[in-house]
């Protein structure tokens, strides 16, 4: 609804286009950029992970050449810990390729919960009015008031964490291919994706990429790690203060139980809104649940 009515009211070259025309544009610009995704983006990952899949065996005998020279090489049981981790990494892979159509299958529950956004933005205020008018007046004002905190600092929330998203995957994408890291798509397509969980996202994927990296040399491992650490400074320092200044600041542990909960409760689409729900309980908690200190 804030994009919507950005549109509205800014418009376009003097015209004001009415509140269904808009959200005709907002969902014309997503499906174009999920098509863009799609046919450009995806594929790559896709070879990537399939060539990851299948190079893995043959490259283990030289993971282990490298980790025996290492000097606790030879207190380590090199030969267990390299079968695990194959069987571990090769099971894995081939359940994500087996199941890439079971998971676009997925796409028709997003789509439903488009035509669902789209009633809503359309009709939803009808609908909003009449679940405040079950309440009394002075009640109603407050919660009022409070659900529309709620909204306002969920969306910064999004929109800021989407951003981040974006610029992650991106300088990762960027650095690992200057870096020639093996798979430098598919790595910098998790390095965002995952970033939308807290601390342990960031972790997996790093260990990820510098995992493959350590495949061709220790240099690359050692040039990954040292753009995660100099990034993550950065985010810290500069990104998160301006772009998530006024977002809703959920804790991690938080954002990663919802997103634990909504993917088990309905998978891809209770992922999606997952955060979005907690920020709200969040909200409407501190306003009628804590108790805060007078003095």
């Amino acid at each position: 609804m804030p994009v919507v009515n950005r549109i509205s009211q800014r418009g376009i070259r003097g015209f004001h286009p009415s509140r269904p025309f808009a959200i005709i544009l907002l969902f014309f610009g997503v499906l174009v950029t999920v098509a863009v995704f799609f046919f450009f983006g995806l594929p790559p990952v896709v070879r990537d992970l399939t060539l990851f899949a299948n190079e893995l065996p043959s490259r283990i005998p030289g993971i282990l050449a490298k980790l025996d020279k290492l000097p606790f090489g030879t207190k380590l049981d090199v030969d267990a810990i390299a079968s695990r981790a194959e069987g571990a990494i090769e099971s894995t892979a081939s359940y994500l390729i087996t199941n890439l159509p079971l998971w676009l299958s997925h796409i028709f529950d997003i789509v439903t919960a488009a035509f669902l956004c789209i009633y809503f933005m359309i009709d939803g205020e009808h609908a909003y009015n009449f679940f405040l008018s079950l309440f009394p007046l002075p009640k109603r004002v407050r919660l009022d008031a409070t659900l529309k905190r709620a909204n306002q600092r969920i969306s910064k929330w999004l929109l800021g964490q989407g951003l981040l998203m974006i610029i992650l995957g991106l300088s990762s994408t960027i650095v690992f291919g200057l870096l020639h890291v093996r798979y430098f798509i598919l790595l910098g397509f998790l390095m965002g994706l995952f970033n939308i969980i807290p601390v342990a996202g960031g972790i997996i994927t790093i260990a990820l990429a510098a995992g493959v990296a350590a495949l061709d040399s220790w240099t690359k491992m050692l040039g990954v790690l040292i753009f995660y650490i100099v990034y993550v400074n950065i985010e810290n320092a500069f990104l998160v203060p301006r772009i998530m200044r006024s977002s809703v600041d959920l804790p991690g542990l938080t954002i990663l139980i919802a997103l634990l909960f909504g993917t088990a409760l309905a998978g891809i689409v209770g992922a999606l809104v997952a955060v979005p729900t907690a920020a709200l309980i969040a909200v409407i908690l501190e306003e009628y649940a804590v108790q805060k200190d007078s003095g």
